[in-house]
């Protein structure tokens, strides 16, 4: 079944994947996970039309295992994370499809603390007890369902991380998703925002719930644009509010990597010495600058479950990511908007200079960003032939895909990696000047697409 993704299962509902799927993935998951006739899970749901039916199908498939079912509700993503943990239970399931537009759901399963399954953990072993089922299977046990509020205790979580110096009035684009109630955590707090799309609507009228695309940003800009002096910055949400895209406050958007760097700032001034983590992708200043505030800069490969299995063997105690995810350990080592809206809001209220002028130094470096390249060569091919070209000049790693460090020589770092789902070579690249990038850019997609 096409449905079982590297990180999460995901389809279109009605046809790829119906509430009969849910019901057996819900049963493999507890077998999987060792739970039937014991254990309880904590299972919440976004706004999608079908996900209160499949919730009632994955919920009767626990059940049915013998699993006690921890309904939370409408939740964001890191609520579910902070209840699996918060709550004891053994796992955690939220259904949602992140981003994806309103036709597509899906799940993200957990183990306890908020441990991911992927695909290399358990998902292809879980999508392998599916197709031997044919949906008669009797029921192993009685579970019950409870329904549990966990929004109060998330806000204080949250609220606990801050410490502004000052109070800041935010834009908020909640795309009429689970940003609506990730936002519960600014309830009583020194953020006070306008919104926009916030109320629930799982048909996503106004834009995607997508902050990596830069078109869905464009009424956020407009609203901070038209009100200048208003708002300190804006923040802009995922479907599932798991990811986060940033403003500041003359409506430019922020690369994703900059608010890496701020926010590791700001927990590394009362954490001193820990790890921090930046995935490969992102620019050298997040190195330079977790660096310079006393921290230990790590750099991760490509993916939440990746991401939290290095923080948690390294202790680190923050973790950011291109695509917008920004990992705490103070969550289980999983994501939360709210809680990097506290640190950059920490760092913003204690400085006299907008965000605009704190993010000013850390452009310094000229960035591709992510090239893909549709080939049909094998990308594996590809990748041996950029490592053979370049292990005799550079400092070759292999981390994720094919990196190339020619900083300190040469002036650039490059990564080539593969698609997890499609026939596609990715390619991201830095140089200290836009000359040296774009001439090394060109240099290595000239291989890619011999």
């Amino acid at each position: 079944m096409g449905i079982f993704k590297a990180y999460d299962i995901r389809g279109i509902y009605g046809t790829e994947l119906t509430q009969d799927d849910f019901y057996k993935i819900a049963r493999a998951y507890a077998k999987f996970c060792g739970f039937t006739g014991k254990g309880k899970v904590v299972v919440a749901r976004d706004c999608r039309k079908s996900s209160d039916a499949l919730f009632a199908a994955f919920a009767q498939g626990l059940v049915d295992e013998g699993v006690d079912v921890i309904d939370i509700g409408l939740a964001s993503t890191p609520m579910s994370y902070f209840a699996n943990a918060k709550l004891g239970a053994d796992g955690s399931v939220m259904i949602t499809a992140s981003h994806n537009t309103k036709e597509w759901n899906g799940c993200k399963l957990c183990k306890a603390n908020a441990v991911p399954i992927s695909g290399a953990t358990g998902i292809k072993d879980i999508e392998k007890l599916v197709a031997g089922m044919d949906g008669n299977e009797p029921p192993a046990g009685r579970g019950d369902v409870t329904k549990v509020d966990v929004s109060a205790d998330y806000a204080a979580h949250v609220k606990a991380f801050a410490h502004m110096k000052r109070p800041l009035h935010l834009a908020l684009d909640f795309a009429n998703g689970m940003g609506i109630a990730e936002s519960v955590a600014f309830k009583d707090s020194d953020i006070t925002y306008d919104s926009l799309y916030g109320e629930y609507d799982g048909d996503f009228p106004n834009h995607d719930a997508n902050p990596l695309h830069r078109e869905t940003l464009k009424d956020l800009q407009a609203l901070i644009k038209a009100n200048p002096g208003k708002y300190a910055f804006g923040v802009a949400y995922d479907g599932d509010a798991d990811r986060a895209g940033f403003i500041d406050e003359q409506g430019e958007i922020i690369p994703m990597d900059f608010i890496t760097a701020l926010i590791s700032q700001d927990l590394l001034a009362s954490n001193p010495g820990a790890a921090c983590f930046y995935d490969l992708r992102s620019s050298k200043v997040c190195e330079e600058t977790i660096a310079a505030a006393g921290g230990k800069p790590m750099m991760s490969r490509v993916g939440h479950s990746f991401i939290k299995e290095q923080m948690r063997q390294n202790d680190a105690i923050f973790a950011g990511e291109l695509s917008g995810h920004y990992y705490f350990k103070a969550n289980s080592t999983a994501e939360s908007s709210s809680m990097a809206t506290f640190a950059l809001a920490n760092i913003v209220s204690a400085s006299d200079k907008p965000l605009s002028a704190l993010i000013a130094p850390l452009r310094k470096y000229s960035q591709s960003g992510e090239i893909n390249t549709k080939t049909t060569t094998p990308p594996a091919e590809i990748l041996a032939k950029i490592k053979e070209i370049y292990a005799a000049k550079a400092r070759v790693f292999e981390l994720d895909g094919v990196s190339v460090d020619a900083w300190d020589s040469e002036g650039y770092w490059a990564n080539v990696r593969m698609s997890n789902t499609e026939p596609l070579v990715r390619l991201n690249l830095e140089g200290k000047t836009k000359e040296i990038m774009e001439a090394k850019r060109d240099e290595f997609l000239a291989i890619i697409r011999a």
